[in-house]
């Protein structure tokens, strides 16, 4: 359960950095700290698939994170 919450982690802070590094470049600035929360996101991505790599796949991650999503609110 705990490489659940990884990569939960990990999807949640990858999607929220994606808009921050497309405001960056609208802005015509470099778009560091977004970058450096998208390189964290799929570090934490990689240990969780390290960790336990038979149990995710692709179609799986849409249950993973309703089973995080429900574990929080129990």
């Amino acid at each position: 359960m705990a490489t659940d919450y990884l990569i939960t982690i990990g999807l949640v802070v990858g999607i929220f950095s994606i808009p921050a590094m497309l405001a960056a470049y609208a802005d015509n600035r470099m778009p560091r700290t977004a970058m450096a929360a998208f390189i964290l996101s799929a570090a934490v991505i990689a240990v969780a698939i390290i960790l336990n790599p038979a149990r995710y796949s692709v179609a799986d991650l849409p249950n993973v994170v309703i089973r995080v999503i429900a574990d929080i609110i129990r």
